[in-house]
């Protein structure tokens, strides 16, 4: 693909992905935008990662959810040293030459993947977005496509903090939406003023080590004041 047509077609992309407004759509588009912009790149992948697995991931072939459950399973793979992981990860075989030896075997055995091309999009306290590229070809990534990925995860990155930027504000209103409710709830059930409806739920939520999300979130849809409400992710 010549500098035109890839600039193009980048652009392309990049409109798309400015269209989406969750966090799915995004990523589906990201692992897409890989395969068409990459050329030896055969299948792709996009996850942000968190702890305990929470992960939001998207592939372009199922046999990339196989290569990411392994890397869970055996506690070892591109994206398992969270914020020590590279910017860039490219290895050109994964029978000889990666620094995760049972992850690489596996992957290689069960997909028939020889070559990876990784991307960190980010990284934070909590979760770590990546960028994965995967070719049957060992040693199919040159120094080109290493430079045309880079352009490509700046796009998805950016792109994705956007997505997880609106879904974080839509969260955000959803939530003074429900203690607004809850507020007023309290506030006719037991005659009390705004301030004091609002300081039984914060009460509530130290006492019992719960978000007041959470708590607010039982009151309206019960009616009730919670005596235990599980932990909200």
């Amino acid at each position: 693909m010549d500098r035109q047509e890839f600039g193009s077609r980048l652009a392309e992309a990049a409109r798309a992905m400015a269209g989406t407004r969750h966090a799915a759509d995004t990523l589906e588009r990201i692992a897409a935008m890989a395969v068409d912009l990459i050329g030896p790149c055969d299948i792709a992948g996009v996850c942000v990662l968190r702890p305990g697995r929470n992960d939001t991931c998207a592939h372009s072939h199922a046999s990339v959810q196989v290569m990411d459950d392994l890397q869970h399973d055996l506690a070892e793979g591109p994206a398992m040293d969270g914020p020590a992981t590279a910017d860039v990860i490219s290895i050109g075989d994964l029978t000889t030459d990666a620094p995760w030896p049972r992850w690489a075997t596996e992957v290689a055995a069960r997909t028939g993947v020889r070559a990876y091309l990784g991307f960190r999009l980010f990284v934070d306290e909590d979760s770590i977005g990546m960028l994965n590229l995967y070719a049957y070809e060992p040693h199919a990534f040159d120094h080109d496509d290493q430079l045309d990925g880079l352009v490509a995860a700046a796009h998805a990155s950016v792109a994705l903090s956007a997505t997880v930027q609106h879904d974080q504000m839509h969260t955000a209103m959803t939530s003074r939406q429900l203690i607004g409710e809850a507020t007023g709830i309290l506030r006719e059930r037991f005659a009390l003023t705004s301030d004091q409806a609002f300081a039984v739920l914060k009460r509530l939520s130290s006492q019992q080590n719960i978000k007041l999300f959470a708590v607010a979130e039982h009151v309206v849809e019960t009616g009730t004041l919670p005596t235990s409400v599980a932990q909200s992710s």
